[in-house]
């Protein structure tokens, strides 16, 4: 098993930062990928942003591109996502997701672990 904990969400304003954490714990060879997705209230979830442990490759939503940054830390087996001029529109629950080796997928049902989550709200 692999546990996932977040941290690191708030209230910001609009324009504001935040940086969000993931740390991952258990049997994190495991995994291969890992994702950040969100739920707005009313909404479906969404993906936001990926990364590769290996090689440290990241994948964004178009809605976040250029505004998000996810990296992570092999030797904390910690991932992380900058965000940047928030917008309201980028209010929801963060969620961290973990993927057992195979291709990239933006499909959250794919994932195969996830973590409680992270309130994240941009007043404007």
């Amino acid at each position: 098993q692999v546990q996932l904990v977040e941290s690191g969400g708030g209230l910001v304003q609009t324009g504001g930062s935040l940086r969000l954490s993931c740390a991952a714990s258990g049997r994190t060879y495991n995994t291969a990928i890992m994702g950040w997705f969100r739920r707005a209230p009313g909404k479906e979830r969404e993906f936001v942003a990926g990364i590769n442990w290996s090689d440290g490759r990241a994948y964004y939503a178009d809605s976040v591109k250029g505004r998000f940054t996810a990296s992570r830390d092999n030797a904390k087996n910690g991932v992380y996502l900058q965000m940047n001029s928030l917008k309201p529109e980028d209010t929801a629950v963060y969620y961290c997701a973990a993927r057992r080796p195979g291709s990239f997928v933006t499909t959250a049902e794919l994932y195969d672990y996830w973590g409680q989550g992270t309130q994240v709200t941009v007043s404007s």
